[in-house]
């Protein structure tokens, strides 16, 4: 999945004000099955309403149907192992590399 853009809130981390962000998948890595919940790690693009943008990794829960499950910036990791394993596997993809 690359380049889908969201509009979520967050809180732009050079000023520290909250501020709604579009947020614009970059790459993305699943764990679990097409029509199951799916814990992904994506390297995302965020274009805060101020123009100014950041990028960043962050982990989110996909449902069945394939929309995101946005939990004010929180998404429970189910382990360490889990989440080890979806940073791996975007090191092998070769975007596991990016600094934001």
């Amino acid at each position: 999945m690359a380049n889908k853009a969201y509009a979520e809130g967050g809180t732009n981390d050079r000023t520290g004000s909250r501020t709604t962000a579009r947020v614009q998948v970059i790459h993305e890595t699943a764990d679990g099955l097409e029509g199951d919940w799916r814990l992904c790690f994506q390297w995302c693009r965020y274009i805060f309403a101020n123009g100014d943008m950041e990028e960043g990794y962050r982990f989110i829960w996909r449902r069945p149907d394939s929309s995101l499950q946005a939990a004010r910036g929180q998404a429970r990791i189910p382990s360490i192992e889990v989440a080890r394993g979806l940073m791996q596997r975007a090191e092998e993809e070769g975007w596991g590399q990016y600094e934001g």
